[in-house]
């Protein structure tokens, strides 16, 4: 029996831990499961070890208040592994958890590859060598990640962006609107405030202001606001009060459709922007965190823009709006840009072309190509030095 162990700690992760397991299976039908994923992983088999979503936390001062149940489920998932000796543990970003796990169990003979590329390029370059310690492989989703650990010592495969495979680019917009009853001089807008509750929290009461403020300038607005599982309840909550109640979905497929019908978006920075690059949807993009978080983080950055399209094109192909930039007047007048300028509209997509032809690697889909590396790795490690 071939045993995997997989751990994810958000949606993001959970997405790319199912699409793994279904590759495996594709080449390996016999292989065993285990770990920790959420509702995506779930329907590919996974009893998860303890609820995910107790690990979706960012920023410093949200995580000090729940370090001590943090540490009781690392010592639960260490114990886990060690008692079911899978034949690789696959840590799935959230490296703040996952790599602090892998540490413990790599030295006890456990095999690791580590899913998506830890972002220490863009700040705190020298923790390469602390990670060096504790995966024996990286999959990477972004081309110019590979050099970068590979001149730490660490094999990396780049295995391309998972946004590829997602459906963003495949949705039906006559669809959606008739769905919707959105009439066609009405103009969609995909609002999209992340998957942790922190992000939510911080992010959804501007984004509500600043459709606000869109709406007096736009006639026809209807926002749209796809919903992830974790932070539903709170993302309902949050937009109950809008003065233009938004459309929630709850589905990939409608938020695909709801992708090929939009105008414009709004989004929390992030794999959202690519999303909508691969969709060719114009947007804005922002983030806020805890001020004692921007200013530490600040000290550390190391990469010029926050977007992954704007790091990937080289320039500032999507406007950024960060931090105490991120006000609802300066959202909503990015905003009313993109629903009123065709020429800042043509801009955007002529970058989105650009980013799109770098995500891809040359072994096919990128959930192909990760579990491909996984069993080579498996293989590497089955072979007596």
């Amino acid at each position: 029996m071939t045993r995997v162990y997989l751990l994810a700690g958000e949606a993001s992760g959970d997405v790319l831990g199912a699409r793994l397991m279904a590759a495996l299976r594709r080449r390996v039908p016999g292989v065993e499961f285990a770990g920790v994923g959420g509702e995506r992983m779930a329907e590919q088999g996974l009893e998860s070890l303890f609820p995910m979503r107790e690990l979706s936390l960012m920023g410093l001062l949200e995580v000090l208040p729940n370090l001590r149940r943090l540490a009781r489920r690392m010592d639960q998932a260490e114990a886990d592994i060690l008692a079911r000796r899978p034949e690789v543990l696959v840590t799935i970003d959230a490296p703040s958890f996952t790599l602090r796990l892998a540490e413990r169990v790599r030295p006890r003979g456990v095999r690791v590859v580590h899913y998506v590329a830890p972002q220490v390029w863009a700040w705190r370059p020298g923790r390469v060598r602390k990670i060096a310690r504790r995966v024996d492989r990286i999959l990477a989703l972004l081309p110019f990640e590979a050099p970068f650990f590979e001149a730490a010592g660490i094999p990396v495969s780049f295995v391309g962006h998972p946004v590829l495979e997602s459906g963003a680019d495949a949705g039906d917009a006559a669809r959606f609107r008739a769905a919707h009853g959105i009439g066609p001089g009405e103009r969609v807008v995909l609002v999209m405030p992340g998957s942790r509750r922190t992000e939510v929290r911080r992010l959804l009461g501007s984004f509500g202001e600043a459709l606000r403020l869109v709406a007096a300038a736009v006639p026809g607005l209807r926002p749209v606001v796809p919903l992830a599982g974790p932070v539903e309840a709170a993302v309902r909550a949050g937009t109950a009060a809008w003065p233009v109640p938004p459309i929630l979905l709850r589905t990939p497929a409608e938020k695909h459709d709801a992708y090929a019908a939009a105008a414009a978006g709004l989004i929390k920075s992030g794999t959202s922007s690519l999303e909508m690059a691969v969709a060719g949807v114009p947007h804005v993009v922002a983030y806020r965190v805890n001020p004692v978080t921007a200013a530490i983080v600040r000290r550390l950055i190391r990469v010029p823009h926050a977007s992954l399209v704007n790091l990937l094109a080289g320039r500032e192909v999507v406007p950024e709006r960060l931090q105490e930039d991120c006000t609802p007047a300066a959202l909503a007048e990015a905003l009313v840009r993109l629903l009123s300028d065709p020429a800042a509209v043509a801009a955007q997509r002529a970058g989105f072309a650009e980013v799109r032809g770098l995500l891809r690697a040359p072994e096919g889909l990128p959930s192909e190509a990760a579990a491909a590396a996984v069993l080579a790795e498996m293989q590497r490690a089955a072979v007596p030095a």
